[in-house]
C-alpha cells in the first residue's frame, strides 16, 4: 500500500533513519508520507551494527553454510536485516488498512536524470555528515558513558578483607546507583532472559542504540583498573555467571533474542525529535512520535519474549 516514492526514503533508512524519515517529504499525499514515517526506523540502520556485531562476534560461531560462500555469522547478520525489512512492509500494511487508510495509488516512481558527483562535492558531503553524526552521536555517548561511570562507581562499598578483587568489584557494582537502578527494572526483563546488567545496559540506550555496547563496557569494566589482567568485553560476556541462579547470564539463545529487540524498539531521541517535526510539529507531532514509539517497543519485547521463552520451550535455551 506504500507509494512508489516511499522507496527511497526506506532505502536511506538503511544508513540511518534522520535523513530516511525526511527524505519522505517527497511523498506529497499526508497519509502515504505518515506510513512512510511509521517504518522508515524498522529498518536496519548503522546504529544497530556495533551490537549485532558484538553479539554475533561472540555468541555465533563461523560455521560454513552453502559450501563454504556464507557463514553461519553472515546468515545471522542478514537475517537481521531480512527480520526489519519484511516487518516495515507488514506494518505499512497495516497502517494503511487502519489509521492511514485512504485510496490506493500507482507504484510509480519518477527517476531524476542521475549523474556522476565530482570527488569534491563528494567529499564535501560526506565529511560534513561525518562531522555532524559525531558531534551529535559522539557527544551523547561521551556524556553517558561519563554519567554511567559516575552511577557505577558511587556509592563507594568499603571492600572486606575475605574478599577477591573480582569479588569486591562485584558488590561495588550491585550496591552502586547503577546497580539499584538495574534491580528495579529487572523484573520487567527478566522474562526475556535478561539479568539487571542487561537492563541497565538496554534501558541506557533509549538515548542512542549505540550507548549499548559502551554501557555494556562500563559495566564490565569496573575494578579492571587495578591491573589484573583486563578480559575484553567478549570473554566477559562468555564467561559471565547469574549472581541468582548460577547460569551462563548469556547464551546464544538470550543474545539472539536480544539483537531481535533491537530490529524492533525505537532506541534514538534524535529520530523521535525528526517524527514529531515531519509528522506536523505540536501535539499532532508527538502523538504520531509516540504512537510510532509504542508500536515498535511492543513488538520488541513481544518478539523477544517469544524468541527467548519459545526457544526454551524448544530445549534451546
Amino acid at each position: 500500500g506504500l507509494h512508489g516514492k516511499s522507496f527511497i526514503p526506506m532505502l536511506s533508512g538503511y544508513a540511518c533513519a534522520v535523513p530516511g524519515i525526511m527524505a519522505a517529504r517527497t511523498v506529497e499525499h499526508d497519509k502515504d508520507r505518515l506510513a512512510t514515517i511509521m517504518v522508515v526506523p524498522l529498518m536496519s540502520c548503522s546504529a544497530r551494527l556495533p551490537i549485532y556485531t558484538l553479539l554475533i562476534g561472540t555468541f555465533v560461531p563461523a560455521a560454513p553454510l552453502l559450501g563454504g560462500a556464507l557463514t553461519l555469522q553472515g546468515a545471522t547478520m542478514l537475517g537481521m536485516y531480512f527480520l526489519g525489512t519484511l516487518t516495515a512492509l507488514a506494518v505499512a500494511a497495516v497502517f494503511k488498512r487502519t489509521l492511514l487508510r485512504g485510496p490506493q495509488r500507482p507504484m510509480i516512481l519518477e527517476l531524476p536524470t542521475y549523474r556522476w558527483p565530482s570527488a569534491r562535492n563528494l567529499a564535501i558531503g560526506v565529511g560534513g555528515r561525518a562531522r555532524m553524526f559525531l558531534q551529535r552521536a559522539g557527544t551523547v555517548i561521551l556524556a553517558l558513558s561519563v554519567v554511567l561511570w559516575a552511577l557505577a562507581t558511587y556509592p563507594k562499598t568499603a571492600p572486606e578483607p575475605a574478599w577477591s578483587a573480582e569479588h569486591a568489584a562485584e558488590v561495588q557494582l550491585e550496591r552502586s546507583a547503577l546497580g539499584r537502578i538495574g534491580h528495579a527494572i529487572e523484573p520487567l526483563v527478566r522474562p526475556l532472559g535478561y539479568d539487571w546488567k542487561i537492563g541497565v545496559s538496554v534501558a541506557a540506550s533509549f538515548a542512542a542504540r549505540e550507548v549499548f555496547v559502551s554501557t555494556m563496557g562500563t559495566i564490565y569494566g569496573v575494578g579492571d583498573a587495578e591491573g589484573e589482567g583486563a578480559a575484553t568485553l567478549t570473554e566477559r560476556l562468555r564467561t559471565e555467571r547469574d549472581a541468582r541462579t548460577g547460569r551462563r547470564a548469556y547464551t546464544p539463545l538470550i543474545a539472539v533474542g536480544l539483537m531481535v529487540f533491537y530490529v524492533y524498539a525505537l532506541m534514538c531521541m534524535s529520530t523521535i525529535a525528526v517524527t514529531v517535526r515531519e509528522a506536523g510539529g505540536g501535539r499532532i507531532g508527538w502523538g504520531w512520535a509516540a504512537v510510532q514509539f509504542g508500536y515498535m517497543l511492543g513488538l520488541a519485547y513481544g518478539a523477544a519474549l517469544l524468541v527467548y521463552q519459545g526457544g526454551r520451550l524448544l530445549g534451546l535455551g
